[in-house]
This record gives structure tokens, sequence and C-alpha cells, in this order.
């Protein structure tokens, strides 16, 4: 009998990225490790629940989809999560940084104190730092604050920040671009009195990730589906993203749209799995009223 498993996705912690299993199982995802799996061909993928709970329906949903929930447990899932404002009562402190993904994409963001850089290091943010410490609501107000009068967004496209890993400007540029945005922000009024700011110092991650010399993509897989394969050696892995040598080239495979399939290992080196062109490398752009 084929032995399957369900992919829970990366975490990352002080080891490194690895690859999460239903049960506990991990598998860790240094450079140079081999990955190889496939989809039975009469797989189909169900949703992942929310909040540690299986999804009441096991409902079917979308290869394409990174979030691998059906509409009634991604409503729930979102419900309770900062990022959405569900949650206004938390007594953690939470921290308010900068993150640099590439020329001219800096994202402002928040995260529970007690987490330390695991929020950066899932998003794959390649440079960072904090900017202030307070109460939940005070760095919610400070965020919206910076992305008003700053533009600065709250997010960036999975599909630009890869596009960009392979051509990344030296650390010290990456840090002088942050640098500037940090003195910009803290030199804002109105800063909650309730929030501590913080001083400026730059978190580089391009080496934990493995960007240093790393190849352009050739490729990005765009969905799982029964009866596909992938086989491939670990170049990088950057958030969610494992950057693969396979098939006689670079493919990027976001680990989230193997969530909510029963995968199988693979015995054979092979590229099945559906594909798309990579984004094309845009030229920098300087976020308005910035630098």
């Amino acid at each position: 009998m084929t032995q399957m498993w369900r992919c829970t996705g990366v975490r990352w912690g002080e080891g490194g990225p690895v690859l999460g299993w239903e049960g506990g199982r991990r598998s860790g995802l240094e450079r140079g490790k081999r990955v190889a799996f496939g989809v039975l061909a009469e797989g189909v993928r169900t949703c992942v629940g929310a909040r540690g709970h299986g999804c009441p329906v096991r409902a079917e949903v979308p290869g394409r989809s990174t979030g691998a929930r059906c509409e009634e447990c991604a409503r729930l899932d979102r419900a309770h999560s900062v990022a959405a404002d569900g949650v206004a009562d938390d007594p953690r402190p939470y921290r308010v940084y900068l993150a640099w993904f590439g020329p001219g994409m800096v994202k402002v963001g928040i995260t529970a104190a007690e987490r330390g850089s695991a929020r950066l290091l899932e998003q794959g943010a390649v440079c960072f730092s904090w900017l202030g410490r307070g109460p939940l609501m005070a760095a919610r107000r400070t965020e919206e604050l910076l992305r008003a009068a700053l533009r600065v967004p709250d997010r960036i496209p999975y599909a630009d920040k890869r596009a960009v890993r392979a051509v990344l400007p030296p650390a010290e540029e990456r840090a002088a671009e942050t640098a500037q945005l940090h003195a910009r922000a803290l030199a804002l009024a109105n800063w909650p009195e309730s929030l501590e700011r913080l001083p400026f110092r730059a978190v580089d991650h391009a080496g934990v990730f493995g960007l240093d010399g790393l190849p352009g993509a050739d490729g990005v897989v765009s969905e799982l589906a029964a009866g596909c394969a992938l086989s491939g050696t670990v170049l990088a892995a950057a958030g969610p993203d494992l950057h693969l040598a396979a098939g006689g080239g670079v493919l990027v495979l976001d680990t989230r749209l193997m969530t909510g399939w029963e995968l199988t290992a693979a015995d054979r080196d092979e590229v099945t799995v559906p594909l798309r062109k990579p984004r094309a490398v845009r030229a920098a752009q300087t976020q308005d009223g910035l630098f």
C-alpha cells in the first residue's frame, strides 16, 4: 500500500526552514536537500480547516489556492486574524516593522513581540528593521499612520518578491534604503504615546535564505494536480518558496500549494507539475513620498 502524507507547509525556526506534515513529522529544507513527491492519479485537494480544526465537510479546494481553505473555513480563520483587525484585546506586546524585499519594495507590518523575526522569515523579507513596540492597538494605529503618510503598502505580491531574488543589490544598499525610510517614519508626528520608538538596526536574511549567487528562475509551479510529480534539489528557501534545481533549470515552488493534498514519495527524477513563466524583473520604483 502506498504511504501518503499531508503537508502543513513551511515553518521557520532557529534551525532554519522545515516542511511540516500532519502527525508532527518534519523534513529539513537545507540547501542541497532533495525534494521529491507526487500526487496520486485519483488525488483530490481538500480544505485544511481553520484555527487548528479540520474542515467539517472536507470541501474540495482549487489547486491554485495558496490558502487551501473553503470559503467558510477561510472566513473563520480570517475572523481571528490580527492582520484583519479580528483581534482587539490581545494583551501581548507587539512590534511594528519595516520589511525590504527588493529595490522600491518596502512594506510595514506588525507582529507579536514574542515571535521575534519569525513573521519576517515567513514573508521572505530580505532585510528588515523594527520601528516600535507597544500594545496591539497602538501598533495597529502606527501601521496605518505609516501607510497613509508615507504611502507604504502592507503587502507585497509574492510574484514581485520572486522576480528580484536573483538580482538583489548588495547588503549595504538594502540596509541604506531601509534606514532612509526608518528615519522618515520616526520623524512623523502623531505616533501613539504608548508605542516605544525603536532605533534602526538592519537584519539581513539573504544568507539565511541562501540568496547569494542564486540563479534566476526558469519557471514557477502554478499548482499541483492529480497525477503530477516534482523532484529537485533545494537551492534556496525564502518565506514559503523553495527555489529548486529541477528539470534542467531552476523552478520556484510555493509550498502553500502542497497543503490539502495527499502526497507520496517520488522515486524518479521528473517534473510533471503545471508551470508558468516567472514575472519579469521590473525597474526599481521609488515609493511616493519616501526618497
